[in-house]
């Protein structure tokens, strides 16, 4: 195979770097939520920047952490796009970059009134917060306050981005707590009702982070989480079942959840899905059943009027292990005796 040459120097706004020597690239790919799917770089530099991938001499990057700094909106905008790619393509360059200062300055860029300079920001300290030594950085730097500015006031792009990098921050316990009392939350919910698809995605996987939190759970049930959820598990066809299925199973954990999904009209699309789901929805379908059920004669009463019984005898017996474990469990739960005295006090 023909082993294409190294150029000694490449340009950066208009300043040339020296004694540059490629290594192999990085070909690791972005698992969920990683989310910079804005490609690689623009064709036109295609040869100086690749190299990028493979080196990253300290003088580009004080020189590009500088440029965050600039008074120019453009250059700016060059220096953020370079780190945000940077960071994208080779997983120790984000320490790197993080060690040359770049994380305060973009952390301000997140703040800019200019939507495509924020949109940059964010997904570069998205980038770098796909590093866990880099976590808690930025967190101390201050970046939690304008990630939530961008998931209010961003583009489409910033506030999903946004959403990634509160997801990628709160995988640290420590750092649940700020976001959920950052005001995230609400604006997370707002993006699983009313964004895109992934923006959806995005969304309640940030959720499904936030929400292992028992005060988060509240939170959410407070800012309205259970009816998209409901309605998203509802269109099988939505690509959002598994997802929105596994946040509820969260969320009902408290009190707070439990009523929320009843009154959202949760009960008879569980039953749907225990009979007419994949193995994994139907598993968690009658996960949810039997956290509702638990402490419920109430709700026991409501899911056995819904017909769950059949749906979940079969299931009992040709599902998964636990599938099995927890429709056996249900059952027998919603054969015991619901006497109206017993309704009433529950």
């Amino acid at each position: 195979m023909e082993v294409e040459s190294s150029p000694a120097a490449y340009n950066y706004m208009s300043r040339t770097f020296n004694h540059l020597s490629a290594t192999e690239a990085s070909s690791s790919a972005f698992s969920d939520c990683n989310s910079d799917r804005s490609g690689d770089f623009p064709a036109a530099s295609s040869q100086s920047r690749q190299l990028w991938l493979s080196c990253t001499p300290d003088d580009l990057l004080r020189q590009l952490v500088s440029d965050l700094d600039s008074p120019s909106i453009e250059e700016q905008k060059q220096a953020a796009m370079e780190i945000r790619l940077l960071a994208k393509n080779k997983p120790e360059n984000r320490l790197r970059i993080a060690r040359a200062g770049a994380i305060g300055p973009l952390t301000s860029i997140i703040s800019s009134a200019d939507p495509q300079l924020q949109e940059y920001g964010v997904t570069a300290i998205l980038n770098l917060s796909l590093c866990d030594e880099n976590k808690e950085l930025i967190v101390s730097s201050g970046a939690i306050k304008p990630l939530v500015r961008a998931l209010r006031n961003g583009n489409p792009t910033a506030k999903e981005n946004a959403a990634c990098a509160l997801f990628r921050l709160s995988q640290l316990d420590e750092h649940k707590v700020v976001i959920g009392r950052s005001g995230a939350i609400p604006l997370l919910v707002d993006l699983l009702e009313s964004g895109g698809f992934r923006g959806k995605k995005d969304a309640s996987t940030a959720l499904f982070s936030l929400c292992s939190l028992k005060e988060n759970k509240v939170k959410a049930v407070q800012a309205g989480i259970m009816k998209p959820l409901v309605e998203s598990m509802a269109d099988l066809r939505s690509n959002m079942v598994d997802k929105s299925a596994c946040v509820v199973n969260l969320v009902v954990g408290v009190e707070e959840g439990r009523a929320a999904l009843v009154e959202e009209g949760g009960i008879p699309v569980l039953v749907e899905l225990v009979e007419v789901g994949t193995q994994r929805q139907k598993e968690i379908a009658a996960a949810i059943l039997l956290q509702l059920c638990e402490e419920s004669v109430v709700h026991r009463t409501l899911v056995a009027r819904e017909g769950a019984i059949p749906p979940l005898v079969a299931l009992s017996q040709s599902g998964t292990s636990r599938a099995k474990n927890k429709a056996e469990a249900l059952i027998e739960l919603l054969r015991q005796p619901r006497s109206v005295k017993a309704a009433a006090k529950d």
